[in-house]
């Protein structure tokens, strides 16, 4: 199944900046194949429903790898079985 998630990690007991564990991160659905887009506060991610949430425990494990004690992860999921659709094309239904 096909979908569209937003995915925002907050490491804890990180420090201020958080930079550089957002970019690990976001390098594992790179890694995968899958389609993001990095966004202000999160990243946008698309692809097989499998291969996302693979992805999501990727980047789980080398931001603990890093140093981070706790993470705090928000994910909005869309799924939709009636046509394809892709973030660009959810983009520009609105414009």
């Amino acid at each position: 199944m096909k979908a569209i998630v937003e995915l925002t990690v907050v490491p804890i007991g990180a420090g201020i900046s958080v930079s550089p564990y957002v970019a690990a991160c976001e390098r594992a659905p790179r890694k995968a194949g899958l389609k993001t887009a990095l966004h202000a506060y999160g990243t946008n991610i698309e692809g097989e429903w499998d291969s996302i949430f693979d992805a999501i425990k990727k980047c789980h494990q080398v931001v603990h790898e890093m140093g981070a004690p706790r993470i705090f992860t928000t994910l909005k999921v869309g799924t939709r079985i009636d046509r394809e659709q892709s973030m660009e094309d959810k983009i520009r239904s609105v414009e």
